[in-house]
């Protein structure tokens, strides 16, 4: 379009962005089409190579928020600590980041969700794997974070954490069982963010049987769901039919990570305290533990309770996670665990170690993540740390 030119209406028939569809309304679709677009797209359609202004990066704030709404109205230990936090620190809570599990078969893995950050200015930057587990994991950095002067959602972007848990390695009945809930999900992939916001499952609700089979069966039932996977973890819904109780009890004895996913769905997982963006003597990680301890939560013990990589850089602890009664699909209500909520300190790099505290930024710290830490976070949802919980 030549300077100074104006830009053309746009026809009523050309596709509109996904998410300004799903989540906009009537008056932002006419707001597309109006001539003037230049400046609503940008606005409100911002890609993975466009800078992010404001109102793109409002739109993308206020589904991270619904998503943390959802996560705290499950998670009442997280709710506390970040009261408690608040109080005592003020208002300087910021994220360090968010984690999502996924199924990775037939689209409902780290893509699912991923493709909804990248096209919000993130990029992806490391694979981790967990063979173990039979997982893996892509992280995903923000858009430049300098310069924030607010906190929590409205604050510093997160980096976001995405894994995937390797199907087609799991015993034939547990793939099965997975597939058969997929196919009830009806593209819900698509929608796994809006699935994690609202916090439902895109699949049906698990039974018993054997393992490979059941990961397979209840992704059958997803339908595509996993094209909607923003969607689905916006309004915390599943994108596949509710499991049966049976079904949840084989995947959880071969892999708590598949149980997990399957009645959490795209839920988020959890959330991190950045406790070095904190202004009082809790900013200190260690000093953190013992304020949360004193305050009567108890932190995921795996490992010792503070898991530090092996440069010494990347401090994280975590609580064990919440658990909520859950009505199967067979009609059989039990508790099942749901989130928990991270802390971790990242200090600064070699070659930075002689600023002064109030020259430090983000950028100067330790970035990324560690397997070792995060094969044991991982735990914060096992039976073993959940039992002890109880204890």
């Amino acid at each position: 379009m030549a300077a100074g030119a104006a830009p053309s209406p746009i026809p009523a028939s050309d596709p509109l962005p996904k998410y300004l569809v799903i989540v906009g309304g009537e008056a932002l679709i006419q707001a597309w089409r109006h001539p003037k677009r230049s400046i609503t797209v940008l606005l409100l359609h911002c890609t993975a190579t466009a800078e992010i202004v404001v109102g793109s990066d409002l739109f993308f704030r206020s589904v991270l928020s619904n998503m943390q709404k959802v996560y705290l109205s499950r998670n009442p230990t997280a709710e506390k600590i970040l009261d408690l936090v608040h109080s005592y620190d003020g208002d300087h809570i910021c994220f360090d980041h968010f984690a999502f599990r996924t199924f990775g078969v037939d689209g409902y893995g780290i893509n699912s969700l991923a493709e909804f950050f990248t096209d919000f200015g993130y990029e992806s930057r490391e694979e981790l794997r967990f063979p173990a587990k039979k997982l893996r994991a892509l992280w995903f950095s923000p858009p430049n974070n300098d310069g924030y002067t607010r906190a929590g959602i409205y604050g510093p972007l997160p980096r976001i954490f995405i894994s995937e848990l390797l199907v087609d390695e799991l015993s034939a009945p547990s793939q099965e069982i997975i597939r058969k809930y997929i196919k009830t999900s009806a593209n819900g992939n698509k929608y796994a963010v809006l699935a994690s916001t609202f916090g439902e499952l895109t699949w049906e609700k698990p039974t018993y049987s054997d393992f490979q089979e059941i990961i397979r069966k209840y992704i059958k039932t997803s339908a595509n769901g996993n094209k909607y996977a923003v969607l689905a973890s916006t309004f915390g819904e599943l994108t596949w039919e509710k499991p049966t109780y049976s079904d949840f009890q084989v995947l959880s004895r071969e892999s708590e990570y598949a149980g997990w996913t399957l009645v959490n769905g795209y839920a988020l997982n959890h959330a991190t305290v950045s406790t070095h963006r904190l202004e009082s003597d809790i900013r200190s990680i260690s000093k953190f533990n013992k304020f949360v301890e004193d305050n009567g939560f108890k932190l995921n013990t795996e490992g010792g309770i503070l898991k530090v990589s092996p440069d010494g850089l990347l401090q994280q602890s975590s609580t064990v996670a919440d658990s909520s009664l859950f009505t199967f699909a067979d009609g059989i209500t039990e508790s099942i665990p749901r989130s928990y909520i991270e802390f971790a300190e990242r200090l600064p790099l070699p070659q930075f170690r002689d600023l002064q505290d109030e020259e430090v930024k983000e950028h100067h710290r330790r970035d990324g993540f560690e397997v070792g830490n995060a094969d044991k976070i991982f735990e914060s949802t096992s039976k073993d740390q959940l039992t002890r919980r109880s204890a």
